[in-house]
């Protein structure tokens, strides 16, 4: 018998999407913040991009955004200095005081704990999470599983709604176990406690290998989101094989990781998505 999205944690992901349809997640890429190399001393500048960019996208339609410090490289990559925290939270409460959808967190590289207080004191729905169970190697070194963490933070945070998306076989990394992203995914959910999963490219902005989403599709009763490389041309198709897309640099100026949002990009981004009837409400999943 099937089960419509949203049973078990994956509640939590139903209760922040449920009547977007197939989520349309936009991406606010910050400035550097305070305490990174590339900081440019005012905190009220990388506010004012944040929210200029953020107009953008939920006025262009998007059903979401999502805040990370993406400014910050090189990122640590686990625990990352009170200095972020304080401003990442900053940033995201302005974020989700400007519009009127649901706004999200990621602490990269992967300070899990961080976007959880931080989703928290900002009044946020929902966190993004690199690598919540597994380790993997990236640019950073070994990136390792904060599981652990994000759910007993949570907790006692007295959160439980908050959503948590987590990849699996995240970009810029390796894992360090090969495995099929199946089972990666399957500990993702029913280890880690994750409400959606991720498929995302090698590289920000680059595309994800789509055939992988069966096989996720077949080893978890969750939703299923493609967190890069998806484009005006391309997020129809997307969004008949997945239950919703991440996207940040396709709406960008230029298609530039981190360039100002584009007004254009955006307007066409969505009417793209809206073509042809694909985003219809989640697709139902087996549920055993």
């Amino acid at each position: 018998m099937g089960a419509a999205i949203g049973g078990g944690r994956a509640g939590a992901f139903g209760a922040v999407f449920g009547n977007r349809r197939r989520p349309l997640i936009g991406v606010v890429h910050l400035a550097p913040l305070p305490g990174s190399p590339r900081y440019a001393g005012s905190m009220a500048r990388v506010i004012e991009r944040a929210l200029a960019d953020a107009e953008k996208l939920a006025r262009g339609g998007l059903d979401a955004l999502i805040v990370e410090n993406f400014g910050d490289a090189p990122f640590y990559p686990s625990w990352v200095p009170r200095e972020t925290v304080a401003a990442l939270a900053s940033a995201a409460a302005a974020v989700a005081r400007a519009v009127s959808i649901p706004v999200g967190v990621n602490a990269l590289r992967n300070d899990g704990a961080a976007a959880v207080a931080c989703a928290v004191a900002a009044g946020a729905s929902f966190v993004r999470v690199n690598v919540l169970t597994g380790a993997a190697v990236g640019d950073q070194g070994i990136l390792e599983g904060c599981a652990h963490e994000v759910a007993r933070l949570r907790a006692d945070l007295r959160a439980p709604g908050l959503a948590v998306l987590a990849d699996v076989s995240v970009k810029h990394a390796a894992s360090l176990a090969a495995r099929p992203i199946g089972q990666e995914a399957k500990d993702a959910v029913e280890r880690g406690l994750a409400d959606a999963v991720i498929l995302s490219g090698p590289r920000t902005g680059e595309p994800a290998d789509l055939a992988r989403i069966a096989d996720v599709r077949r080893a978890v009763a969750a939703p299923i989101l493609v967190g890069s490389g998806v484009r005006a041309d391309s997020v129809a198709g997307v969004l008949k094989l997945c239950d919703g897309v991440i996207v940040g640099t396709a709406l960008e100026t230029g298609g530039r990781s981190g360039a100002p949002v584009d007004s254009a990009r955006v307007k066409a981004f969505v009417a793209a998505a809206k073509r042809n009837g694909t985003r219809y409400r989640f697709r139902r999943v087996r549920s055993g």
